[in-house]
């Protein structure tokens, strides 16, 4: 007798079926594995009190060194004459000149190339 197609011939199709869900299977579940593994090998270790106090103290130390940038004055490039300001008194000078759009712009430019100009190249000495 001849098989029609599509029709399973003595357990062929479910055989292969079982065969492939085995091995489908069977890949989730080693990468799923894999996985915890990984997870479990690469977790860094639990941080412990004094860890926690060392990263507070760093943490306290890089903020009042922002501060110390953000709220007082100092030379930013004291050869070129460039001054750090405070915000807030930085904000009120830029609400006073952009009252003016046109003279701050031009102000704007004069004071990037001044802070951009390269320095002066040095001598020859053979000249």
């Amino acid at each position: 007798m001849s098989a029609e197609p599509g029709s399973d011939q003595d357990g062929v199709g479910m055989t292969r079926f079982t065969a492939y869900a085995i091995a489908v299977l069977g890949t989730f579940l080693i990468m799923a594995a894999l996985a915890w593994w990984m997870y479990r090998t690469t977790a860094p270790a639990p941080l412990g009190a004094d860890r926690v106090k060392e990263r507070y103290k760093n943490l306290r130390e890089l903020r009042d060194a922002d501060a110390k940038l953000m709220n007082e004055y100092d030379w930013q490039d004291k050869n070129k004459e460039i001054v750090r300001l405070p915000i807030a008194r930085a904000l009120e000078i830029t609400a006073l000149e952009w009252q003016n759009p046109a003279a701050a712009r031009s102000n704007l430019i004069a004071r990037v190339e001044k802070a951009t100009a390269p320095a002066p190249a040095k001598p020859n000495i053979y000249e």
